[in-house]
């Protein structure tokens, strides 16, 4: 049985990543899955003014509601995993719970929350890809046709 990471932020992207993994499983794949979700911790100003257990717990439970519609589509496929929740730097933390958790394979979607998002990769997906040694997936979203496109078919 392999065991792969999916880096999950609650963006549509990162759920194709899940829908990504599943599909493997489909195909005859057996794997077990670690969903993994790094909240950036909080900052100084953040921490001089609030309980920083206040503040962790908070990013905590923010993490873990980013996840459930990753964990529902696994629950749906019937496929094993566990959730790791960390705080830090998004890439960095996201290459340790892969390790750490002894994953051989990472997905990641290309692109996730960040406002501005690159017109290729996001910046999380490409730190993780340049530094994991792992080998890492990176999913994007199927094309959506544009309305001129549909007007041609159609023709």
């Amino acid at each position: 049985m392999v065991k792969i990471m999916i880096a999950v932020d609650g963006s549509e992207a990162s759920l194709e990543g899940v829908r990504h993994a599943i599909r493997l499983t489909q195909q005859g794949l057996n794997a077990h899955f670690v969903i993994a979700h790094v909240q950036k911790e909080a900052s100084l100003l953040e921490l001089a003014t609030v309980d920083s257990d206040l503040i962790a717990n908070a990013s905590i439970d923010a993490g873990m509601d980013l996840v459930a519609p990753a964990q529902e589509l696994l629950n749906a496929a019937g496929a094993a995993y566990e959730v790791e929740i960390s705080l830090g730097e998004p890439g960095n933390t996201l290459i340790d719970i892969a390790e750490s958790t002894g994953c051989e394979q990472i997905i990641i979607g290309a692109t996730g929350q960040g406002g501005l998002t690159s017109i290729l990769i996001g910046s999380v997906s490409r730190e993780v890809a340049r530094h994991s040694r792992l080998p890492v997936t990176i999913v994007k979203l199927p094309e959506v046709p544009d309305a001129e496109d549909l007007v041609q078919e159609e023709s």
